[in-house]
């Protein structure tokens, strides 16, 4: 084959052509390169894409995980806090006249509980101890009515504070001794000054000069009556604590602004007002006699009558005391405690009543159990409640008297239900007629007011939410006079 044969079959290209397509072949290498590395990268961005989402799906997940544990955790906390209420309107519709301590018992039974999402514990602290069951507020001594020499029993009170504490709450601005009024608040930069009505709470106990929240709350920083972790870490977090498994409270452990008298019987009828009383209702209700009665209502219309003086159960000394006084009035305070010695008449004005029999124990614990004198409309700042008050309250306001906080202590603990009324106390020989006169202004046999602190744990992840209520039983359907979540 000849040369020209080939150049005719084989078509020779001008050497510009040849280039053109030479550069041509070696870019599809490039190209196809490109392309990869543009797939790589869409790749990498869908899988930040994929991976952000799959983060934010396991977030929102977490999130509704805690969420429903709290509403678990929440609702186990208001189960509780539901049951023990029931229980208290239950004891105010149907009391226990002959056990003063059966509500307690109760209060306890429903103190642990679970639903299918969760268990709730309700727990309080006395002295220091966690106990089952809610705070009887009336266990402690009540701030508006507690004196300057019981205060001075708080650890680190001093008189200064003590009688600044008075000075708040009095209706006066005439400060005590070392008191403190209006003019002393405005001279230290304060926009407020004293109420100079009752306290509250214990947390306006710190609006006082000098009351500080390390001596009102001691550990106890959020005032729920429980040791929570950060009350016993020591310095790890506040507030400051000595880490030994105790809570100290501070004052609050033995003061509270909340108590107050309950209004109830034993019955469970509201209390006979004495003032208003017929003679007619006090025989039905006290199943006393008609001499009896007509005494005490004549006794009770006076204005220095007071329960405490009934307490001797010799209501023909009641005739005395109803008089206008000459300066001469026992007043209350201890003659009720000494008529049962001067009941047959000396020449006195009571000689022809001493033949009305006196209140035997039954009728006398009736009557404390039934009546007041205290105004319906404006229960009196509540009473200690002999039956659950701390060994420490006691000894508080028996500072003096150490032997009569034995008394009581020792009394109570021998009956199995508990002390039924006041009257009841006289059964120690311990108590002397003097101070069992004087017992009726300071101490009570039944409780009006409770704060129910619930813990809630959810049964799925263990969250904990608490609820911290207030529960004043005297009405039906009981009041919450104070509500907070943690």
């Amino acid at each position: 084959m000849t040369f020209a044969d080939l150049q005719h079959r084989v078509p020779i290209l001008p050497i510009e052509e040849l280039m053109i397509r030479h550069l041509q072949t070696r870019r599809r290498p490039a190209s196809r390169g490109s392309a990869i590395v543009i797939v790589i990268w869409a790749v990498a961005i869908a899988a930040v894409i994929v991976a952000g989402a799959q983060m934010l799906a396991f977030r929102q997940a977490t999130l509704g995980r805690e969420a429903l544990a709290k509403v678990e955790a929440r609702w186990a906390a208001r189960a509780g806090l539901e049951e023990t209420i029931a229980v208290l309107e239950y004891h105010t519709e149907k009391p226990e006249a002959d056990d003063a301590r059966q509500i307690f018992r109760d209060l306890e039974s429903v103190a642990d509980g679970s639903l299918e999402s969760g268990e709730w514990s309700i727990r309080h602290s006395e002295d220091g101890f966690e106990k089952k069951g809610p705070q009887d507020e009336s266990s402690k001594i009540n701030l508006n009515t507690i004196s300057k020499t019981q205060l001075a029993q708080l650890s680190g009170m001093s008189i200064d504070v003590s009688d600044a504490i008075v000075d708040f709450r009095d209706v006066d601005n005439s400060p005590g001794m070392m008191g403190a009024e209006n003019e002393f608040y405005k001279n230290r930069g304060l926009t407020y000054g004293p109420r100079n009505a009752d306290f509250r709470s214990v947390a306006e106990l710190e609006l006082v000069l000098g009351a500080f929240p390390e001596s009102v709350r001691g550990e106890d920083a959020n005032l729920n009556g429980r040791l929570d972790p950060n009350e016993n870490d020591r310095s790890e977090s506040e507030p400051a604590d000595d880490a030994d498994g105790m809570l100290d409270a501070g004052w609050s452990g033995y003061v509270t602004a909340r108590s107050h008298a309950l209004q109830v019987g034993a019955s469970g009828e509201p209390k006979l007002y004495l003032k208003d009383a017929s003679p007619e209702e006090m025989v039905e209700r006290f199943s006393i006699s008609t001499e009896q009665a007509a005494l005490i209502k004549t006794w009770a219309a006076t204005t220095s009558a007071r329960m405490e003086q009934l307490l001797s159960g010799n209501v023909g000394n009641l005739s005395a005391q109803s008089q206008p006084s000459n300066g001469r009035s026992s007043g209350g305070t201890g003659g009720a405690g000494r008529s049962g010695r001067s009941s047959q008449g000396n020449g006195s004005g009571n000689q022809r009543t001493s033949n009305v029999p006196n209140l035997d124990q039954n009728q006398l614990r009736r009557v404390f159990q039934e009546a007041t004198l205290d105004d319906p409309a404006k229960p009196a700042p509540g009473r200690i409640n002999v039956n659950t008050a701390l060994p420490s309250v006691l000894r508080i306001i028996f500072a003096d008297d150490p032997i009569t906080a034995d008394a009581i202590m020792t009394l109570r603990n021998s009956k199995p239900g508990g002390v039924l009324a006041l009257s009841d106390l006289s059964q120690s020989s311990r108590v002397s007629p003097d101070t069992l006169a004087r017992l009726g202004g300071i101490l009570d046999t039944q409780s009006a007011v409770f704060t129910i602190t619930s813990r809630g744990r959810s049964a799925s992840t263990g969250l904990e939410v608490e609820i911290t209520a207030v529960v004043d039983r005297s009405t039906l359907p009981a009041r919450i006079l104070e509500y907070r979540e943690q």
